[in-house]
């Protein structure tokens, strides 16, 4: 039987090889992807991960080939992206405190979102959040999102994030304890060293924010406590790291990477790998 993969993208843009990555990973090995944004909006690719010109400031070259930029750009393109699912559509939210009839509200809340989530598990053997600035705006704070994480997780079944995808992790967290789902794990992303110190931007929205909000490596080191560990490989071309059930890639170029190690958790059980 084929596996079926959810892939979640932003819908103020994704980095294109990030997407291209795991996606050709998955067809090699004839899985089925499906994917979702938040409000079931069609992603779009950012521009300069589609320009095989463009200099990354971090690192002062490109890191888009001419051939992944060609890749990248047939499949943001093509009809795959067309008419995602709609999170917002599937997993409810929860009510304010404030609400009239919280106590009732909380309690259908919690009868929809079991079913909602118990769907979701059922019907997909992995997930996947891609990365890109995009995730900074409409992924990493998203509760609906969170809880799909934490079901998965729940679940033993492997999660995929990219760059700053990974920030989703991080503040997936037990509603009562507040402990992040990476509390004593290690993982990889976007360290101090490749962030921009200026140029963050977003499609839709006629916004440069400079450098991104938060640093994610300083987010990811407060996430996995004591036991657990953030690894920036800084100055080595690629950094993935697996801890089941987390795959974890830290940009552009481990993108291929991150979906070959998720394949290998999918058939080979592959439970640590890259710390």
């Amino acid at each position: 039987m084929s596996r079926r993969i959810l892939v979640v993208l932003s819908e103020y843009g994704y980095w294109g090889e990030e997407l291209v990555g795991p996606v050709e990973a998955f067809d090699k090995r004839g899985y089925q992807v499906t994917f979702m944004t938040p409000t079931g909006k069609r992603a779009q690719a950012l521009p300069p991960s589609l320009d095989a010109d463009y200099i990354d400031p971090p690192l002062g070259r490109s890191v888009t080939t001419r051939d992944m930029a060609r890749r990248a750009s047939e499949l943001d393109a093509s009809a795959r992206l067309d008419n995602p699912l709609s999170l917002q559509d599937l997993v409810p939210e929860r009510p304010y405190y404030s609400a009239l009839n919280h106590l009732r509200e909380l309690e259908n809340y919690h009868r929809r979102l079991d079913s909602a989530l118990a769907d979701l598990v059922s019907g997909f053997d992995a997930l996947v959040i891609v990365g890109g600035s995009g995730p900074i705006v409409d992924l990493a704070n998203n509760e609906r999102l969170h809880e799909v994480v934490l079901a998965f997780a729940a679940a033993d079944k492997p999660i995929l994030a990219e760059c700053y995808g990974v920030a989703v992790l991080a503040f997936a967290r037990d509603w009562e304890g507040r402990e992040s789902i990476l509390w004593g794990k290690h993982v990889t992303g976007h360290p101090k060293e490749y962030d921009y110190k200026d140029g963050t931007g977003f499609m839709g929205v006629e916004f440069n924010m400079g450098p991104p909000p938060y640093p994610l490596e300083y987010i990811l080191r407060d996430a996995t406590g004591p036991d657990g560990a953030f690894h920036g490989n800084v100055g080595k071309e690629t950094s993935v790291l697996v801890d089941f059930p987390f795959v974890t890639a830290r940009s552009t170029p481990d993108s291929i990477l991150g979906g070959e190690k998720l394949v290998e958790a999918l058939e080979s059980g592959l439970r640590r790998y890259g710390w």
